[in-house]
């Protein structure tokens, strides 16, 4: 542990012109007294840092020293590859590694270009999850993510809605969709999604397994995120829309339903279209189609048009 916060001490004061004890302290998570004790252990394995006293003084190399330890280890170079989601990369114990990895790549750049990764977190930030929720990290994604990365089989629980199944896993890899983990995995010969948080238990055997050289995970991912999205509007709607409900249906329903609806749609004399949109349920369509207002007259199903009438009553008697 203290050979690796050496390290990374080495490598912040290379990547920059110096620094205080407490900005060493609050980049190292330990106290200025820690400080102290390391740069006097790296003066005394030769590495040459210097302290400059007084209150603005701190630590700095001199000599134009420069570490070889700036090489990348494996783990680090993936990690670096998922530096912009510091929430999945913390989610799924890779924070340490991550850390290492950008100090590492700041250490080996050349002085003019030691601000370009502060730079860029300044530019861009990716925060996955939707708005008005918190999310949780599932228990055991920590397991789950090393045995993706090593590539070993797991035996795990999973909860059903009809209860607890045991299943051997290949796990190939791990998807975050709006704040919610996914494992994409193989069982036998059957390739599977599941859902972390539903994991009740995972035994990493340690048992390798042969990952398919032509298995392609966003790929994956793409066609079973399409799977579900048909498999699970099984309602037909039949509206008549004015321009503005067409131009808003996308925004208040599924966009590739909304959108293929509105291509096959008919144009009557007044210019309003008639389509016809899949959606989950009446329930659903109900939730997603008031919004709509007036724009939006449900043709058919008669039961969906009859709750949409009683709707309109409701509001009418409540607001006189």
């Amino acid at each position: 542990m203290r050979a690796a916060r050496l390290i990374k001490m080495v490598l912040l004061l290379q990547s920059r012109p110096s620094m205080t004890a407490a900005e060493l302290a609050t980049e190292l998570e330990v106290s200025e007294r820690t400080i102290t004790r390391d740069a006097l252990a790296l003066s005394e394995a030769g590495v040459p840092v210097y302290a400059d006293r007084g209150r603005a003084g701190g630590y700095r190399l001199i000599g134009g020293y420069r570490t070889r330890l700036t090489g990348l280890a494996r783990d680090e170079a993936e990690a670096l590859f998922l530096s912009g989601l510091p929430g999945a990369l913390r989610d799924m114990g890779l924070a340490d590694a991550s850390s290492t990895a950008r100090l590492k790549l700041a250490a080996a750049l050349s002085p003019a270009l030691r601000d370009a990764p502060s730079s860029a977190a300044q530019r861009f930030h990716l925060d996955a999850p939707g708005w008005y929720q918190e999310p949780e990290t599932p228990e055991l994604l920590p397991p789950l993510a090393e045995a993706v990365w090593t590539d070993r089989r797991v035996t795990a629980r999973y909860r059903r809605p009809d209860g607890e199944v045991t299943r051997e896993l290949d796990p190939y890899g791990l998807v975050l969709k709006a704040g919610v983990w996914y494992l994409c995995a193989r069982v036998g010969t059957t390739w599977r999604t599941y859902r972390v948080d539903r994991f009740t238990s995972v035994d990493v055997t340690g048992e390798p397994f042969a990952r398919a050289s032509d298995f392609d995970l966003p790929a994956f991912w793409s066609d079973q995120a399409a799977a579900f999205t048909r498999s699970i509007l099984r309602t037909e709607v039949t509206l008549r829309l004015t321009e503005a409900g067409a131009a808003r249906l996308p925004y208040v329903t599924d966009r590739a339903a909304a959108e293929e609806a509105l291509a096959t749609a008919d144009r009557d004399a007044r210019g309003r279209l008639t389509a016809t949109l899949r959606m989950e349920s009446e329930e659903v369509a109900l939730t997603q189609l008031l919004p709509l207002g007036a724009d939006a007259e449900v043709l058919t199903p008669e039961s969906l048009r009859r709750r949409f009438a009683a709707a309109a009553r409701d509001m009418a008697r409540l607001y006189g």
